[in-house]
């Protein structure tokens, strides 16, 4: 009998307990994959016998197989709400992960991230046979700071013409409204007179595949990574840097902090960061920008 055999019916529970939460599908899929490879290293124990041992012997495995501070984390988190779920349909009575120790990761390193001149090179090196779909999907992240899944989540209806925003749902399937400028307003609005018509008349997505379908997150990755590569062959100072994506997000929330004019609260607000702590993290700013500062100051220095 295999782990899945010996546990299949608190995976069920727990799969139950994460769809009536409101967990999405990746979510799901991420906390269901952690948990399934927990299990299958103890495969002959009921899991009111596993232990905190069990759980540090499991992690350390997974840290030998390649996997870092953060990947770790992400798993013993998994494994921790599991416990959790099962002590809630009364399993179990105590959480053996609870008291493993996360490991500690560096929190100051610098995001890698794109001046507001190259993002504007970026959008001009964009060329495909939907040009205008593909520079509206990397100006949403670039201009407004949305997430991969934010993008392909988006429906008609989210672009609020009227009041001028997006409402976007977020990570917790929480709900944030991003005001837009005139410009992004104006390509939101030449993009829907392009968008593709789609298989289903009911299909809602704002961003359609030449399919006919909603965008997958992984052709919303391709269109970014295609445009990024042609940036970095016509910008060789960009070649090693690790763009992404989710870099421009970054880009996105550096470059309002850069302007002096917006505090993390805001920030957070925009990003849609349920912990500030997290917004922090883009409080680096630029070489350039430190040399801006530095050249304000006139030292008064006496003679000598």
């Amino acid at each position: 009998m295999s782990a899945m055999d010996n546990h299949e019916e608190q995976l069920d529970m727990f799969l139950i307990w994460l769809k009536d939460r409101g967990y999405s599908q990746d979510t799901q899929h991420g906390y269901m994959h952690d948990v399934r490879a927990f299990l299958r290293s103890h495969p002959d124990k009921p899991i009111n016998t596993l232990r905190k041992i069990d759980v540090m012997s499991h992690l350390t495995k997974v840290r030998m197989n390649g996997a870092g501070d953060r990947a770790r984390n992400r798993s013993l988190s998994s494994i921790r709400l599991f416990f959790k779920v099962m002590i809630e349909f009364e399993q179990l009575e105590t959480n053996p992960a609870m008291d493993v120790p996360k490991s500690k990761v560096e929190k100051n390193k610098v995001p890698a991230y794109m001046e507001p001149d190259d993002l504007g090179k970026l959008l001009e090196v964009v060329d495909s046979r939907y040009r205008v779909r593909d520079i509206a999907i990397l100006s949403l992240m670039a201009y407004c700071g949305l997430r991969v899944g934010e993008v392909h989540r988006l429906n008609l209806n989210d672009f609020q013409v009227q009041a001028s925003q997006l409402a976007i749902l977020g990570k917790g399937r929480k709900w944030r409204y991003i005001p837009l400028p005139a410009s992004i307003i104006g390509l939101m609005n030449d993009c829907l007179a392009e968008r593709i018509q789609p298989r289903r008349n009911q299909e809602n997505a704002f961003f359609v595949s030449r399919l006919g379908r909603r965008m997958s997150k992984r052709a919303i990755q391709d269109v970014c990574e295609k445009s990024l590569q042609s940036f970095r062959d016509q910008h060789p100072d960009y070649q090693d840097m690790p763009l992404s994506s989710h870099k421009l997000r970054h880009s996105f929330a550096t470059n309002l902090l850069a302007t002096g004019r917006v505090d993390l609260r805001t920030l957070q607000e925009l990003l849609g960061h349920e912990d500030i702590s997290t917004t922090q993290l883009y409080t680096h700013v630029s070489d350039h920008a430190k040399k801006e500062a530095m050249t304000s100051i006139q030292p008064l220095l006496p003679s000598y």
